[in-house]
């Protein structure tokens, strides 16, 4: 998203976490601007029942969690490092100032914030209207297509992972996995999922 070298001529710091460490909070305030170097990190929500609703999964070069810092609200879901990772992190004040000193990269994140917002958008009409098959296919087809739709895309996500970004249960998930196996909408090899 924003080269690292920026960030860092912006007084950045470079965070290592481990796999399960929590960056930030649910309903803490937003002080700082993140951007993954390496490895993977989710935001999510816990329900009443300990159940996990993830609203993200962001990886190398990837930003996460910026509406608060622009909205002057709370985070509203936590974020975890999946995997062992390098996450950069900035000021909220020298966030908006490198913002108003590059208008290109202001521009550019003004447009991944948009995606993001339709990509919000689409995946809440999926989880409230559509059967399992049609939430599935619509999640790997997003995926497939912001990796640029090459053809026989490889799937990186768990059954785990895909019923936490679905709102399903993972039994649903292996199961309807295995429905569309059958109906050729997927291929299954070696327990990777392609399209």
């Amino acid at each position: 998203m924003i080269h690292h070298n920026i960030l860092f001529d912006y007084g950045a710091q470079s965070l290592e976490l481990s796999a399960n460490d929590v960056i930030f909070s649910e309903n803490q305030r937003a002080l700082f601007y993140y951007q993954v170097m390496n490895g993977t990190v989710k935001m999510f929500n816990l329900n009443d029942d300990g159940k996990e609703f993830v609203q993200g999964m962001f990886t190398d070069g990837e930003s996460f969690g910026e509406p608060p810092l622009f909205g002057e609200f709370s985070y509203p879901a936590s974020a975890i490092a999946v995997s062992d990772s390098k996450v950069i992190r900035l000021s909220k004040e020298q966030f908006f100032a490198l913002l108003k000193d590059n208008t290109d990269i202001h521009l550019q994140f003004t447009a991944t914030l948009s995606r993001r917002l339709s990509y919000k958008a689409m995946i809440m009409k999926e989880i409230s209207v559509y059967p399992p098959e049609h939430r599935i296919l619509t999640v790997i087809d997003f995926l497939k297509q912001k990796d640029g739709n090459p053809s026989n895309y490889q799937v990186e996500l768990t059954r785990q992972q895909l019923a936490d970004l679905t709102g399903l249960r993972v039994e649903t998930v292996i199961r309807t996995v295995k429905q569309l196996e059958s109906n050729q909408d997927i291929k299954i090899i070696n327990r990777k999922i392609y399209r």
